[in-house]
């Protein structure tokens, strides 16, 4: 069956959250330790903002939530509703990368599609808005997905707002 997609709606937030908090426990085994993982909560998660926007994708099968994920013309980079820091400033398309944000993928539907097609939404909906260039901060799990999509690493960080320093790469593309 084909993957269908749409805007997500404020009732999807419940969904989305446990989507989210599944994704982060599971797929980023092997690339983060138990305690990074748990660190990771701090900066990643639901935003509501990019809901309110309209920039924000559910993707589905067969009516089963297959994976999110989203833009934003805001300044934010990541991180959720939680995460201390946020700056909601919009962005100048002419001189700004739009923002790919909070994308997440249900483990049973892993490595079959779903990041991809976010990419792609995310990329045609900026276009339209006038921007050339796309931003994100990637976690490592994500970011060979990232890197095939033709997402280049600018800059690696680490944040431990959580307790336990996360691994995360900023990477940037030309669209």
């Amino acid at each position: 069956m084909a993957f269908s997609y749409r805007t997500a709606t404020p009732e999807d937030i419940p969904a989305l959250t446990a989507i989210m908090d599944k994704s982060i426990a599971e797929l980023q085994q092997g690339f983060l330790t138990t305690e990074q993982i748990i660190s990771s909560k701090t900066v990643m998660g639901i935003d509501t903002q990019l809901i309110e926007d309209g920039t924000y994708f559910v993707v589905e099968e067969d009516h089963e939530i297959a994976g999110c994920g989203g833009w934003s013309r805001r300044a934010t980079l990541y991180g959720g509703d939680h995460t201390p820091g946020r700056e909601p400033t919009l962005l100048d398309p002419a001189s700004d990368p739009a923002r790919v944000r909070a994308m997440y993928t249900n483990p049973a539907f892993a490595r079959r599609g779903v990041g991809r097609l976010i990419l792609e939404l995310c990329e045609q909906a900026a276009a339209a808005e006038g921007f050339t260039t796309l931003e994100l901060m990637g976690t490592l799990s994500g970011e060979p997905l990232y890197q095939a999509y033709g997402f280049e690493p600018v800059e690696r960080i680490t944040d431990d707002r959580g307790g336990a320093p996360v691994p995360l790469v900023r990477m940037r593309k030309s669209i």
